[in-house]
């Protein structure tokens, strides 16, 4: 039998008046571990939940890695990538999930009343709309050679409506005559993210091709899809290694594409690192006070065990469990909490977001649950820890003295 946890018990399940003075004190302590956990699950699961949103619609309008030829300052048009049975067999990588040849193009959209510059992505029959079937707005993805998909941003900019035909001029080189080509809005996406918005359009592949004049197998690059996202750069340099260096191509990955917005998304963390340290700090305080609290009403009952021949670590294992039943108890209702006001948000979005600023309508939420039972068991065992300490006062206390403490 453990008697130190059956006293610690016992004086948990007390209810004389004696601890009349301590109670509120454990009650702020409970809250205050409860309010700084809950806090900390929250932060975490945002934070998590935008940078999971963020990356896929970057990775949705892009791709995790691209292959394209290095292209040289004194051309003023693109070269275009030659899709090979050797080169295909080079790119190949046991976590490459997918690959999708595409070709760029810039073109001019020109209505009665204004006009406006669009990029051009040529995509396959082949191409995966999985990822950006949730962005779509209205209308579907391209049903034919002549349909065109465009952003709301685009559509409300030139009064373009799901259906319309719009003509797109596409550039010229020298004595030659400008490209027209006809298309018809099928859908409308939006992003919020301006990167995309703002000039993104999405046509068949054949189409560009033609107004290019290039072949079948001549695309301006390919795409690739990775199975594990934090496994990417090492899949990157990988692939790298067989293509740059044999093929000279150029492999770039989504966060040498988009530096800004990673970037922008590490910065993040560093914000959620400074919030979890400072609630981790304000729950230390207050269990070192309440321990401090309870050692000192429970001055004469130290001063009994230790008469009765109770070692120091005895005594103090004994405030040890009290402090880790404040501690668990405050880590329950912290979790509940939190759970409560993500579920709440992940429903019904309650709280809503300014989409320029955050690409967002509403805060997400990630339920990570790997990283939420990380987070109790670190805040668990720091707190533990940290109590260590306190409980050294009860080595200093006589046993004489103790009994007589008023």
């Amino acid at each position: 039998m453990n008697v130190e946890y059956f006293i610690s018990k016992r004086i948990i399940s007390a209810k004389e008046n004696k601890n009349v003075f301590s109670r509120p004190i454990i009650r702020i302590t409970i809250s205050a571990i409860a309010l700084s956990v809950a806090v900390m699950l929250i932060s975490l699961s945002v934070l998590e939940g935008f940078k999971s949103e963020i990356t896929n619609k970057v990775i949705s309008f892009g791709s995790h890695i691209q292959i394209s030829n290095y292209q040289t300052s004194q051309s003023n048009s693109q070269i275009p990538l030659q899709i090979t049975d050797s080169f295909l067999n080079s790119v190949h990588h046991p976590e490459i999930t997918d690959i999708q040849p595409i070709v760029y193009d810039f073109g001019l959209v020109k209505t009665n009343d204004d006009f406006l510059g669009i990029n051009l992505k040529g995509v396959s029959n082949s191409y995966n709309w999985d990822n950006i079937s949730d962005k779509m707005v209205e209308g579907e993805t391209l049903n034919s050679d002549s349909s065109i998909v465009i952003s709301q941003y685009i559509a409300n900019k030139l009064n373009l409506n799901l259906g319309d035909k719009i003509r797109v001029y596409f550039p010229a080189l020298k004595n030659e005559r400008i490209n027209v080509r006809p298309f018809y809005i099928c859908g409308l996406y939006s992003t919020s993210m301006s990167e995309f918005d703002e000039t993104l359009t999405f046509v068949n592949i054949s189409k560009l091709q033609k107004v290019k004049g290039w072949k079948k197998e001549e695309v301006s690059l390919i795409e690739l899809l990775v199975s594990d996202f934090n496994r990417l750069d090492q899949i990157s340099k990988s692939v790298s290694v067989s293509v740059e260096d044999y093929y000279n191509k150029n492999v770039k990955n989504v966060k040498e594409l988009y530096p800004q917005i990673f970037d922008w998304l590490s910065l993040q963390d560093i914000n959620v690192r400074v919030i979890i340290i400072l609630m981790l700090l304000v729950a230390g305080v207050n269990i070192v006070s309440s321990l401090l609290i309870l050692i000192l009403e429970k001055t004469q009952f130290i001063g009994i065990l230790k008469s009765l021949g109770t070692s120091n670590w005895s005594v103090r294992k004994i405030f040890l469990y009290n402090s880790m039943y404040l501690v668990t108890k405050g880590l329950i209702w912290g979790n509940a909490i939190a759970f409560i006001f993500l579920f709440l948000q992940y429903q019904f979005q309650i709280i809503s977001l300014d989409e320029a600023t955050y690409f967002m309508k509403t805060i997400p939420v990630s339920f990570n649950f790997f990283s939420f039972l990380l987070l109790n068991i670190s805040t668990l065992v720091l707190c533990f820890l940290i109590m260590i300490v306190p409980t050294i006062v009860i080595t200093k206390i006589s046993a004489v003295k103790a009994i007589r403490f008023q």
